[in-house]
């Protein structure tokens, strides 16, 4: 099933695409989709719903995150051998991990604020795993029963605050706008192996990403086993499993960073495409969590 949010922000009603691909609203049947409504049973019942009776949305509205509230972001880093090369550095041994703020969180075609005083704003097409209940100390073995489903997520880095600013990578990941998500929740059953998906990013309308799953180092049952044991993955968090070779930082003959007025398009087969335009930071901006 794909699942998703739609409206205005702050506003936005729980929906799901049928198979014609025709947007159909599920408040009646919903409050939200939060963690709250990825639990099996949840998910199950709404797979058995016949959704062309329930109401049509618009093809042309506005999309949101499709899940609301989300607790934490989990990234991966370097979890693509050649993306590790690329950066200057050595695959990992074990998966290298940190964080990003709901509040860097927008919809799949909102705009992308170039953060005030940046030079490095770089992309990153991800896949992103979607916790459905709660997780701690799971094994391998099991760690996919945890997973209610999959998103594409474009974690946009600052690499100079990320990598020359001291301390941690945080600073050059969090920023407002930097976690787009979306379009759909695709639920699990739906991707019969999610380390087989084609994944891409265009900037400009130049392909500048274009790899597969199959090349990650870890896969999903060993990052969800891996990072539950060191914190409670809760319905509703997120995994970015990490991103590919083509970043700006690794454009040869040199490096070359997202400037106002750029636009990106990303997608991953079966989860669908995202779009974003790039403008610069001003002081009367508003964001919110979309």
């Amino acid at each position: 099933m794909k699942l998703l949010r739609y409206g205005p922000i702050g506003q936005e009603k729980p929906a799901a695409l049928d198979a014609q691909g025709v947007i159909r609203d599920l408040s009646m049947l919903l409050p939200d989709l939060t963690g709250k409504q990825l639990d099996a049973v949840t998910l199950n019942a709404l797979t058995a719903i016949d959704l062309t009776r329930l109401p049509s949305v618009p093809a042309d509205v506005r999309i949101g995150c499709p899940v609301n509230g989300v607790g934490k972001i989990i990234c991966v880093g370097l979890n693509y051998a050649d993306h590790a090369r690329e950066s200057g550095l050595e695959p990992p041994p074990e998966p290298v991990l940190f964080m990003k703020p709901s509040s860097s969180i927008i919809g799949p075609n909102d705009n992308v604020v170039i953060p005030r005083g940046s030079v490095k704003t770089d992309w990153e097409v991800e896949l992103g795993v979607v916790i459905g209940s709660t997780t701690s100390y799971v094994e391998e073995v099991d760690a996919l029963g945890y997973v209610a489903g999959y998103v594409v997520i474009n974690d946009v880095s600052e690499r100079e605050f990320q990598l020359e600013r001291a301390g941690q990578w945080d600073k050059g990941k969090g920023c407002d706008t930097f976690s787009p998500i979306g379009p759909w929740l695709v639920t699990r059953d739906e991707i019969s192996d999610p380390h087989a998906l084609p994944l891409w990013l265009e900037v400009n309308g130049k392909r500048v990403q274009n790899s597969s799953t199959n090349q990650f180092i870890f896969g999903i049952p060993k990052l969800v086993s891996y990072i539950s044991q060191f914190m409670t993955l809760y319905p509703g968090d997120v995994i970015s499993t990490g991103t590919p070779p083509g970043v700006g930082l690794g454009q040869k003959p040199m490096p070359w960073y997202l400037r106002p007025g750029d636009s990106m398009r990303l997608g991953i087969d079966g989860l669908g495409v995202q779009q974003q335009l790039c403008q610069a930071w001003a002081r009367s901006s508003q964001v919110f969590l979309g």
